[in-house]
């Protein structure tokens, strides 16, 4: 697998919702991890795709993501409705992503062993390279996050923790964003 980096990365965020992320367990660590992506990704103006699942019934992305959402990136964050548990049946959602001409995929959300594990494996089938942030993700059940990360692996995913997937966007920590990205981790 070649490298990923600030340059050919995108994040996809599935389903941090309301009335959601709540029933999730460790969903406090989830938020944390998913605050910390997000603020790497204004950093590095890394596009960013959202989708909410059935927003009318679960409600909105939660308001404490919603406010990081990047800002004055050359390719504004989407928010896609679904109702599809992969991603990939968005109205939309694979043209988005091909827009981003990126190949790599930080994936990110709730539930891991539903949407982002049928997301995961369409995107790995189409040849796409996904990186599981494994912090920044969970379920309701443990035993089935951890089933779903063994899957993801299965299907030739890299599964790290969040601060992984930063710090090898980074690269190098004599770049300027080393700075900024250094609380983050505090």
């Amino acid at each position: 697998m070649p490298k990923w980096n600030s340059q050919n990365t995108c994040m996809l965020l599935v389903d941090i919702q309301e009335k959601l992320l709540p029933v999730i367990t460790g969903h406090e660590t989830v938020l944390l991890n998913s605050i910390r992506l997000l603020k790497a990704a204004r950093i590095f103006q890394t596009p960013l795709l959202v989708t909410e699942q059935y927003p009318k019934g679960i409600g909105p992305t939660v308001a404490a993501l919603k406010e990081l959402f990047p800002a004055g990136t050359p390719t504004p964050t989407k928010i896609l409705s679904k109702t599809t548990f992969s991603c990939c049946g968005a109205p939309g959602f694979s043209e988005a992503l091909d827009s981003l001409n990126r190949p790599f995929t930080i994936l990110f959300g709730i539930e891991t062993h539903i949407c982002l594990l049928a997301t995961l494996e369409e995107l790995q089938a189409e040849g796409r390279n996904v990186l599981l942030a494994a912090d920044a993700c969970g379920s309701r059940n443990p035993e089935h996050h951890a089933l779903a990360l063994d899957a993801a692996r299965a299907c030739g995913a890299a599964v790290l923790p969040t601060e992984t997937l930063i710090y090898r966007m980074l690269g190098d920590s004599a770049r300027p964003e080393f700075k900024e990205l250094l609380p983050l981790f505090k």
